[in-house]
């Protein structure tokens, strides 16, 4: 686990790249929101990661975002990675965003599982623009009704677009290869906005390509190895002891 100055100049350096990049495209970089994506790194460096000012952790792994929730207090959680449907009653109720919301079945699970508990799920529906078969999402052209499906559900909140790009061709730029996927799913919720005012975020970018996503209009920017450091060798879990 990196020290708590190392963290301090890796977060400085951070935000440094999303300020400029906001400027640069004429934004201003308080509209845009750095996630610390913390998968695989102990609560311990969650928590540094709070004081320090990033209050917006996000997890892979449902079970690694229910097992550090508790832990790591003043935190407010995204789960941007793939969600199962039989997950979807570990999340509910919770205050998470969940970025990854990609079928009409999920969808159901969600809404049946909120309306249930009592309770506005706030979500995020991912989109597949780069069709990489080894990401999830829906197909670019069945965005809009996913979203008009899941907005006609009870206790759903679908706030905004979530995608992430294939990897890019060895020896190419990440962010060169990203800005056009980055810009398709800008217009796209551009466009939906006409209808669905309320689907305002853009959940793209990363430690690699977030000067791209900043440039083209992203809200969210999904940090962890710029961050963080290497990940772990696997997820996190409590010790028993």
């Amino acid at each position: 686990m990196i020290a708590a100055a190392e963290l301090a100049e890796r977060l400085a350096d951070t935000r440094h790249r999303i300020a400029t990049a906001a400027v640069t495209a004429g934004r201003h970089p308080g509209d845009v929101i750095l996630l610390g994506v913390t998968k695989t790194h102990p609560p311990e460096l969650c928590r540094m990661a709070v004081e320090l000012g990033v209050e917006d952790l996000a997890e892979n792994r449902v079970q690694e975002l229910v097992a550090k929730r508790p832990e790591v207090a003043g935190a407010r959680w995204h789960l941007v990675g793939r969600l199962q449907r039989n997950k979807v009653k570990e999340l509910i109720g919770t205050h998470v965003l969940i970025h990854s919301v990609d079928r009409r079945s999920l969808v159901d699970e969600l809404s049946k599982r909120a309306e249930r508990a009592g309770v506005v799920q706030r979500i995020l529906v991912q989109v597949n623009v780069g069709d990489d078969p080894a990401k999830g999402g829906c197909h670019l052209t069945e965005t809009e009704a996913l979203v008009a499906y899941a907005r006609a559900r009870p206790n759903l909140a679908i706030e905004g677009l979530m995608t992430i790009p294939p990897m890019p061709p060895t020896g190419v730029d990440p962010a060169s290869a990203a800005r056009p996927q980055f810009a398709a799913l800008r217009e796209q919720r551009d466009t939906l906005r006409e209808r669905f005012p309320e689907v305002a975020h853009l959940s793209m970018g990363m430690s690699a390509d977030l000067e791209a996503a900043v440039a083209e209009g992203a809200t969210m920017v999904r940090v962890g190895t710029a961050l963080f450091g290497p990940r772990g060798e696997g997820p996190w879990r409590k010790d028993p002891a």
